[in-house]
């Protein structure tokens, strides 16, 4: 297991999530770039392309991933600091995350000052998955494991149940189970994009799976359970996909050529998270974690750095984006305004036809992470430096 002597963080661990966050800001970049991410969804199989199909594909890993290892650095903190002080760090942080998404990061999506559209995005699911975590620690473990998997694996048995309007009733149900719009007034939405019961299954996972990193387990049994595990969640995919049955509300079909039957197999939901979605997601980030446990360099520790700050990195980059954005738009044509948003970024009727290609989005997608690393790598330093400052461990 890779530690460092100065943090004691597990290495492999920030090295998973460094790797997400760069893929995450890849998706960031796209929304707020790529041409036809204005005109149709990149995953429609009937008007992407392989490439584009994957650039969003593969961002799918991101938020589960996310999550997942919150749950688990959860679990390290609390064996060195005790439940109860796991339990108060939790609460505060949950609820400053919650403020987060709804004032900071809202903001940086839309740069409206009036929030016409408050969303519910992964930062929301974060905090509220820490808050009901706080709760859950004092269960025995065996029970926090069963829930973990019973929202994982069952709450695509409630995928049938909706309740109509834009009522209290409705926005509650939104918020445990469905990715919805609502209409809170004729000038303002809410949009619940994580509702909490499958997000919350796969952070009490994560919580659980932190068990497999303490000084117990060697790390060549970790590494064997690792590779166990995540081949597991991947040939249980495989095997339900295939039959269509339960897990995943968008069935896969036979298309008009096999690159394409293959894209419609794994092409799976996100809003919110199925069991399927979990699966190809999770089992290859857990083969990952095997895999880079002892990867060693100057690019692994580069990709560390980002995963030791996500906070700092998420905060900035969106910010960072949407300015390059009004920067596009003012040299293609546009106006500052068109990047000010009552609607979701793609959603806006103003940018329909602004936009670049796909090597225009990498390569600003590469400049935005080379761009963040020396700002990641100041505040990753100023944070060991400062530990005594309790405001850090918020950001």
């Amino acid at each position: 297991m890779i530690k460092s002597a100065s943090t004691q963080r597990i290495e492999s661990i920030d090295l998973l999530r460094g790797i997400v966050m760069i893929l995450m800001a890849l998706d960031h970049v796209r929304d707020y770039f790529h041409a036809d991410a204005f005109l149709y969804n990149p995953v429609d199989l009937s008007k992407t392309s392989v490439t584009l199909f994957f650039t969003r594909w593969v961002t799918h890993f991101c938020a589960p991933v996310f999550v997942f290892l919150a749950g688990t650095s959860a679990f390290l903190v609390g064996s060195r600091k005790g439940k109860q002080e796991l339990t108060m760090f939790l609460l505060k942080r949950g609820l400053w995350l919650v403020v987060l998404e709804l004032t900071i990061i809202n903001f940086s999506w839309f740069f409206n000052f009036h929030f016409p559209l408050p969303s519910l995005f992964v930062i929301w699911a974060l905090g509220m998955g820490m808050i009901i975590l706080s709760v859950c620690i004092y269960l025995p473990f065996p029970v926090i494991l069963g829930l973990g998997v019973v929202l994982v694996a069952g709450h695509n048995l409630l995928d049938g149940i909706h309740v109509e309007g834009d009522g209290a009733g409705a926005i509650l149900w939104s918020i445990l189970h469905e990715f919805h719009l609502f209409a809170l007034s004729p000038d303002r939405n809410l949009f619940v994009g994580y509702p909490l019961i499958p997000w919350t299954g796969i952070m009490l996972l994560g919580y659980c799976f932190g068990t497999l990193y303490t000084s117990s387990v060697a790390a060549a049994d970790r590494k064997k359970i690792l590779v166990y595990l995540g081949s597991s969640a991947i040939a249980l995919f495989i095997v339900i996909r295939f039959f269509n049955s339960y897990g995943e509300p968008n069935p896969w079909s036979v298309q008009s050529s096999p690159v394409y039957t293959f894209l419609s197999f794994i092409n799976v939901t996100k809003y919110p998270p199925s069991l399927l979605y979990a699966l190809i997601t999770l089992g290859p980030a857990l083969l990952v974690l095997a895999g880079v446990e002892a990867w060693r360099g100057s690019v692994a520790a580069a990709i560390t750095t980002l995963g030791r700050v996500p906070m700092f990195y998420y905060l900035l980059h969106i910010y960072l984006i949407h300015i390059l954005a009004i920067v596009a738009a003012l040299a293609t044509g546009y106006q500052v305004s068109d990047m000010v948003f009552t609607t979701w970024v793609t959603d806006s009727p103003n940018l329909k036809g602004y936009g670049f290609g796909l090597p225009v989005v990498y390569l600003i997608w590469f400049g935005v992470v080379a761009g963040l690393y020396p700002l990641c790598k100041w505040y990753e330093r100023y944070k060991a430096e400062h530990r005594a400052q309790w405001w850090l461990s918020y950001l």
